[in-house]
């Protein structure tokens, strides 16, 4: 599904010099390296401040950690996630809840989230599956009507925007994830939470390092969570390269758009806007989803279900609190999904490839 070693010399050539950089410097934790890529990240999602952190769940985590969203309160989040979404709110305290998700694009439906809200919400947590925006004028609206936190899982869509406006810029905080297949991806783990709220985002520094506002003085409680200097600077490379990884992530998605034909296999939505889907992954649809795997397997193409299992299927969280009509949708999504190769060092042949095979599937 990926293909790092097919990264251009150029790019493994600068972050080996900043590798260098960052064991000649003799600093390896929270020094100069961090604080420029949260300067950049931040300016790159268009807000204020950036904290780096451990990874995408911490900032998380944190993030409602510093809002004070901890016990007795609910935060309604979709289903169909990666577990660390939800997983991060368990953390902090509070309890998930539950809503289904629209069908053509697997985000989370306004209508089931509506259904959720209770007098112990505090915030929906809006997750950018598969690298996608959409609505967020409805979703800020929504919020403001009910007197609850928009939050934005941001793990998936690095660079997305709706109406000219980065994911992360919406609500009280994003959370980043900088994992290896991230679109901006760490060479370990890695995260970071950006925000226009210079209170929330001073008391998430002060989370992620112990709760430690000065050297050996804790204000309150934290965790070790510190995004390190040298993924720092990593990060700072690759993200030079992000917004042309990005444009080909792009291109390949709008040929797999044109040529796939197969009525077997269902497209998801085209992007809403331009600049509104990054493709973090391309997902298809089939009710013989695991037969289709195999096809292409062995036709030489790599595939991987997100997400097989709903979250509400997981052992620990078969009693979690979801919509009361049910979680049907995202059941359906779940038991159908498949992501196809979509990476910006496939050449055209690699997609020619992927298109002709799943269009032989029968």
């Amino acid at each position: 599904m990926n293909d790092f070693k097919a990264e251009p010399e150029s790019l493994r050539a600068a972050e080996l010099t900043a590798l260098d950089r960052v064991l000649r410097s003799g600093w390896y934790v929270l020094g100069n390296e961090v604080k420029a890529f949260e300067a950049a990240w931040a300016g790159r999602c268009g807000v204020a401040n950036g904290v780096g952190v451990g990874n995408g769940m911490d900032a998380i985590e944190i993030g409602l950690r510093a809002l004070g969203i901890g016990e007795g309160d609910e935060v309604i989040t979709t289903p169909m996630t990666a577990f660390a979404t939800v997983l991060a709110i368990l953390r902090a305290g509070a309890t998930p809840v539950l809503a289904d998700i629209e069908a053509h694009t697997a985000l989370l439906d306004p209508a089931s989230v509506e259904r959720c809200i209770g007098p112990r919400t505090k915030a929906i947590l809006l997750v950018h599956l598969y690298g996608q925006m959409r609505e967020m004028e409805r979703w800020a609206a929504l919020c403001d009507r009910h007197g609850i936190a928009l939050l934005e899982d941001c793990a998936q869509s690095h660079l997305a925007q709706w109406n000219g406006k980065a994911g992360g810029s919406f609500g009280r905080f994003g959370a980043y994830s900088f994992y290896p297949t991230k679109n901006l991806g760490a060479l370990g783990d890695g995260g970071a939470l950006v925000s226009d709220d210079a209170t929330l985002t001073q008391r998430a520094a002060v989370l992620r390092n112990y709760g430690q506002s000065v050297r050996y003085h804790h204000p309150e409680l934290g965790l070790n969570s510190r995004l390190d200097e040298l993924q720092a600077a990593l990060l700072l490379v690759r993200l030079e390269w992000l917004e042309g990884f990005t444009d080909r992530r792009r291109q390949i998605a709008a040929t797999y758009h044109a040529g796939i034909s197969n009525p077997s296999v269902q497209l998801m939505a085209t992007p809403a806007q331009a600049q509104s889907h990054v493709y973090h992954l391309f997902v298809v649809l089939c009710e013989q989803r695991d037969r289709l795997a195999q096809h292409l397997k062995a036709q030489g193409v790599e595939t991987l279900a997100h997400y097989p299992v709903p979250v509400h299927f997981q052992p620990p969280c078969k009693e979690m609190r979801r919509d009361p009509h049910g979680l049907s949708v995202a059941e359906r999504h779940a038991a159908q999904c498949l992501s196809i190769p979509c990476h910006p060092q496939m050449s055209d042949a690699d997609v020619a490839l992927v298109i002709s095979a799943i269009n032989a599937f029968e």
